[in-house]
């Protein structure tokens, strides 16, 4: 029988990660997230599952952002009722993760209908609340390093760096031959970060899935700090509003302890930091419990006065009046706030209210995919639309490359450098098509790979 490897999602585009391995007659799927972008995109998340959701055995996950998670509700909705293997801190992280996105599910979902902007009448979520604990039930924790056995394959976790939890997956498939390793690169982490730990080397493969999310290009060298002091003297001086669109899981904390570490220089004042975000609240808190994933000490993180993820003037949102109330607050104050490619959540609301004003700045911290608000502005856009109107652009646009949580061009082929051979095959994911070409001819050219950029729906033989 013929072992397959599918390609559903994160082929020639960065979101929706979705990887079907098809077994000896077993099915089994890396990840399971959404598509995030313009419209096009998120109506990929609508469509039927490519094959009957009961038929998957298991799902094993890389790590807890929502491209790499947001779809598992759905897919319970949808009939799939096997186990969700994740590792431990991904599995505390997915109590928080898939509540909450269910929750924006719903709230976007009866604004729409409030509000009357949606297409569809009524406008439906995607999935809901129950369909979140359905799918908590699901999940079960398994340690870095210590090899889980299915039917057929083998999967051992191993710390890649990027965000609390997050891991490469090698896949030993059994076959008539001994066995093959497919190796997930999932989203490998940055070397030199303060907060994470470095990615974990790996050897050998003969198939590897490798990300390209900056394939094409390398960040910035200004130190992320300079960049912060520069965002936060603007509004101090004019009095103005520092907006921060972040992801709860991991950006966040970075850009928490990037601002503290500013504050006990002496370089910027004790301005009020509000975290707009219930989920960026208790992820703050999973820090403590899993010290042996970053470099933080973990005895500060419990003293609410010295705890690096937390600035001298913390407050934290947790209700949605209280952030109604940030619309009515003076500056000069610093909103975080998800989603971090402003796709939802409260910050379009804090961005309804702020992106018009010349005093204001909004900070990009992370990767922006196309069609996704956070794009258009990069990009320009003197207008946005948000929530059916048409807000202008006026506020001060500034961007941190030096925050994101992923390993740039030379760091993917650093990681690369590690294998002590070429892979059989190698297929490059998670980019757009620029990166991820970019990235083949950086494979090419250093390595002497053979490598493809497959698209989605293209299925290819173990061999």
């Amino acid at each position: 029988m013929t072992d397959y490897l599918r390609f559903l999602g994160a082929a020639g585009t960065v979101t929706g990660s979705r990887f079907l391995l098809e077994i000896k007659g077993h099915s089994y799927l890396i990840d399971c997230g959404l598509f995030q972008g313009g419209r096009s995109e998120k109506a990929l998340n609508w469509d039927a599952f490519p094959i009957p959701p009961e038929r998957i055995e298991a799902v094993l996950l890389t790590h807890a952002h929502i491209d790499h998670v947001g779809y598992l509700p759905r897919l319970v909705r949808q009939g799939f009722r096997g186990p969700v293997y994740a590792t431990e801190a991904s599995q505390a992280l997915l109590q928080i993760v898939l509540p909450d996105s269910a929750h924006l599910q719903e709230q976007d979902a009866a604004y729409a209908n409030k509000s009357g902007y949606s297409r569809h009448k009524p406008a439906l979520p995607l999935y809901t609340a129950d369909d979140a604990e359905e799918t908590l039930k699901l999940i079960q924790g398994v340690p870095f390093d210590r090899a889980l056995a299915l039917d057929g394959i083998t999967i051992t976790w191993r710390p890649a760096g990027h965000i609390l939890g997050s891991a490469i997956l090698e896949v030993e498939v059994a076959n008539g031959n001994g066995s093959r390793r497919v190796v997930f690169s999932g989203d490998l982490g940055r070397y030199e970060s303060e907060v994470m730990r470095p990615p974990t080397s790996v050897t050998e493969a003969d198939l590897l899935i490798i990300e390209s999310t900056y394939g094409d290009r390398l960040h910035s060298d200004e130190p992320i700090q300079d960049v912060l002091a520069k965002a936060l003297d603007h509004i101090t001086q004019s009095e103005g509003v520092l907006l921060i669109p972040a992801f709860a899981v991991g950006r966040t904390q970075e850009v928490l302890y990037h601002i503290r570490q500013l504050q006990e220089k002496g370089r910027v004042p004790d301005l009020p930091v509000f975290i707009d975000s219930p989920m960026a609240v208790e992820t703050s808190h999973i820090y403590c419990r899993f010290g042996d994933d970053h470099n933080l000490d973990v005895n500060l993180l419990m003293d609410e006065k010295e705890c690096p993820l937390r600035c001298r003037d913390t407050r934290f949102v947790r209700d949605v009046e209280e952030s109604k109330l940030l619309n009515e607050r003076p500056g000069p104050a610093i909103i975080i706030s998800a989603s971090g490619m402003l796709n939802g959540g409260r910050i379009l609301h804090h961005l309804k209210w702020r992106l018009s004003d010349p005093r204001n700045v909004v900070l990009i911290v992370g990767y922006q995919a196309a069609g996704t608000r956070g794009r258009l502005l990069l990009e320009g856009a003197k207008r946005i639309r948000i929530h059916g109107e048409e807000i202008p652009v006026r506020a001060h646009l500034m961007q941190a490359h030096a925050l994101s949580a992923h390993a740039d061009r030379d760091e993917l082929l650093r990681w690369l450098g590690g294998f002590s051979h070429p892979p059989r095959h190698a297929y490059i994911v998670h980019g757009e098509p620029k990166s991820s070409q970019a990235l083949a001819e950086g494979i090419r050219e250093r390595l002497e790979w053979d490598v493809r950029a497959p698209k989605i729906g293209q299925v290819y033989e173990i061999v």
